[in-house]
């Protein structure tokens, strides 16, 4: 949770946030759309929608993005053409909700407490960067102190690799509300989709609906103009 410098293009980038809202399923599927390749990867409906909105919209603006689905603890990792990186479980926000408290990026992990514990719900610009302890991440909520990154193994009565392990998500809320996936995935799939550029994170909600999170696109579509 602790933070570390960004570029001056990210910190500018994670104020274009808000987007066009996701049309209902009905209008999500005409014949001329443009849809996401999910390969053989497991989905949600509200995942394949999401991914299938944001390919056809342009949403993620060239750019490689990524789904945080907290409701199955998976996370999907795409090229900018809607064409799956890869996927893998993912560990999330100890306490269920999508929003963070305010000014808890300034905490310490100490003072944290058990509910405040979220992982947020969001489009959020996100770039590598470096933790205090100059580990590489990728920021995606920075003023939340909200990353993505290899899966914490210091505290073995967590149990964080044998939650990733198991088949469901009902043991997936462990952390203090970074992202935590496997090591492995994070080097061969998570570091090289953002090796010299940005990305969009988008983390699913589990609380509010979709359309209360992901609101109006024209802001971020003029801005890239």
């Amino acid at each position: 949770m602790a933070r570390g410098a960004l570029s001056i293009g990210l910190m500018l980038g994670l104020a274009l946030v808000s987007h066009q809202a996701i049309p209902d399923e009905q209008a999500f599927e005409p014949p001329s759309a443009r849809r996401a390749d999910f390969g053989r990867e497991p989905k949600s409906p509200e995942a394949r929608r999401l991914a299938d909105w944001i390919v056809d919209s342009g949403d993620s603006l060239g750019l490689p993005f990524v789904i945080v689905d907290k409701v199955n603890a998976r996370i999907f990792v795409f090229q900018p053409d809607g064409s799956l990186r890869g996927a893998a479980p993912a560990l999330l926000g100890a306490a269920r909700g999508d929003d963070s408290v305010p000014g808890i990026g300034e905490r310490e992990m100490s003072d944290i407490r058990p509910q405040d514990r979220t992982t947020p719900a969001g489009r959020f610009v996100a770039a590598l960067g470096r933790n205090f302890r100059g580990e590489d991440i990728v920021w995606v909520d920075y003023d939340a102190a909200v990353s993505l990154h290899r899966v914490i193994t210091s505290n073995p009565r967590e149990r964080r690799l044998q939650r990733l392990a198991t088949p469901t998500a009902s043991d997936n809320r462990i952390s203090y509300g970074c992202i935590n996936v496997p090591a492995g995935f994070y080097e061969t799939v998570i570091s090289p989709a953002f090796a010299g550029t940005h990305g969009i994170v988008y983390v699913m909600p589990e609380r509010r609906t979709a359309r209360e999170i992901f609101g109006s696109y024209e802001v971020v579509r003029r801005a890239a103009q």
